[in-house]
């Protein structure tokens, strides 16, 4: 099935109004969350990825899970608009980040891997292709292996993956082909996710399997259970603190009309002209590595 999707901003960019929401290719507005498909196509175990973050950008814009429809938008720490530090030599992400939807990483499961409970969100995906894609931008990928970050206690997973319109994605099967083709790019994710908290006050992020990669095929296992994990949620009659509002789960208690979901999407401020970015969030940090 390859459905195309497109997005609509709303509110000011770099304010806290700002809201990229999600139309599938009827024109009608669906959850990035839980209504694109998990799978592109599942016999080559492609999978779909929602970009929230592009490549050398520092907005740490993410799926608003609580909210409905779950939009992007930029998330708040203390009533600021949050921006990832530069942490020498990273500029920005290192990757187009983003998650894979109908994935979750349930805080009430403790992962026999890693002995923690998930971080409540859709699993994380570092996209390592040439292009630098645009937020909200929908794509394929391949998955090629995974990075188990422990986050304040809590598992995250970080899959690794390329996506499969990228010139060079025939090439690239495995975790080692990463390796092998991009010398220096895995070292350089396990370094940016381990100290990109330090700049705020935060200790370095710890990682389990002594911060070593997984394969693909263990990825996808983990891939395939955060979609068990969704599936539960989406068919609960109480979501908790998330918001399973959609348009096309037809088991799921959630579903709702396009008019309510077009109504959700009026409610919020039309798009404007964006604000400047805060002149800081250029600023390059400097620590001695441990």
């Amino acid at each position: 099935m390859n459905m195309s999707y497109t997005t609509e901003e709303r509110g000011k960019r770099n304010t806290l109004s700002y809201r990229v929401f999600f139309k599938n290719s009827e024109g009608v507005y669906i959850s990035p969350f839980h209504d694109i498909p998990m799978y592109a196509d599942e016999a080559q175990n492609f999978f779909n990825m929602v970009v929230e973050v592009p490549r050398w950008t520092n907005a740490k814009m993410e799926i608003a899970t609580k909210d409905a429809l779950n939009p992007i938008k930029q998330d708040v720490k203390k009533g600021k608009l949050r921006y990832v530090a530069n942490v020498f030599p990273h500029k920005g992400y290192i990757w187009n980040y983003g998650a894979i939807p109908q994935t979750w990483e349930d805080p009430g499961h403790k992962d026999t891997d890693t002995g923690c409970c998930g971080d409540n969100d859709p699993i994380d995906v570092c996209e390592i292709g040439n292009k630098v894609c645009s937020i909200g931008e929908v794509i394929k990928v391949k998955v090629l292996g995974t990075l188990a970050m422990i986050d304040e206690g809590e598992t995250d997973w970080k899959v690794i993956a390329i996506n499969v319109e990228d010139p060079e994605a025939n090439a690239f099967n495995s975790i080692d082909d990463v390796r092998r083709l991009k010398p220096g790019y895995l070292e350089a994710t396990v370094d940016w996710f381990r100290r990109y908290k330090v700049p705020d006050g935060k200790p370095e992020n710890q990682f389990a399997f002594n911060g070593e990669f997984k394969d693909k095929d263990f990825a996808i296992s983990i891939v395939k259970s955060t979609n068990d994990n969704w599936k539960a949620l989406v068919s609960k009659k109480s979501g908790g603190e998330l918001n399973c509002t959609n348009t096309c789960v037809s088991y799921s208690p959630f579903l709702c009309t396009k008019e309510a979901a077009q109504a959700v999407v009026d409610a919020t401020p039309p798009c404007g002209n964006a604000d400047p970015v805060p002149s800081d969030v250029d600023k390059m940090y400097y620590y001695e590595k441990k």
